[in-house]
């Protein structure tokens, strides 16, 4: 495997969160198209009935509706071989319905870890761990 190939991974990353982190959801589709391989497959518990790259763009319809400007910071990237790991700071102001709560205008931080196989250029397989319970309790969901 040439050195090119986990910076060529992590270019594609980049990609993504440079799209997710415009706000315009037809940049982020069309993103997703060119860099989502359309059966990739999730090893985390997603909230959506779709699977595959459909299932990212539920996602990103979900969080923009709430987060209208939610942003990631990428804090640090591993590559290794086929996979890319980010560790991201994501902020947002809550702004619109999210799991069932209405708009409250909080600010909220949390922290997430991506892992992700890439095959042919493009997102393969992807593990994650969000911290949903700050989220949570950050919104009044859950006592702090």
């Amino acid at each position: 495997m040439s050195t090119a190939q986990p910076a060529g991974n992590q270019a594609v990353l980049n990609r993504l969160h440079d799209a997710t982190n415009s706000g315009d959801v037809e940049l982020i589709w069309k993103t997703i198209d060119e860099v989502v391989d359309p059966d990739v497959l999730f090893h985390t518990p997603v909230p959506t009935g779709a699977g595959g790259a459909q299932a990212l763009k539920h996602i990103w319809a979900m969080l923009l509706r709430a987060f209208p400007d939610i942003h990631v910071t990428v804090e640090d990237v591993i590559t290794e071989g086929d996979k890319v790991v980010c560790r991201n700071t994501v902020t947002g102001t809550h702004q619109g319905e999210y799991m069932g709560l209405p708009p409250t205008g909080k600010s909220i931080t949390y922290s997430e870890i991506f892992i992700v196989r890439f095959a042919d250029g493009r997102f393969a397989e992807i593990w994650g761990v969000v911290d949903v319970a700050s989220q949570m309790r950050q919104l009044g969901m859950l006592p702090g």
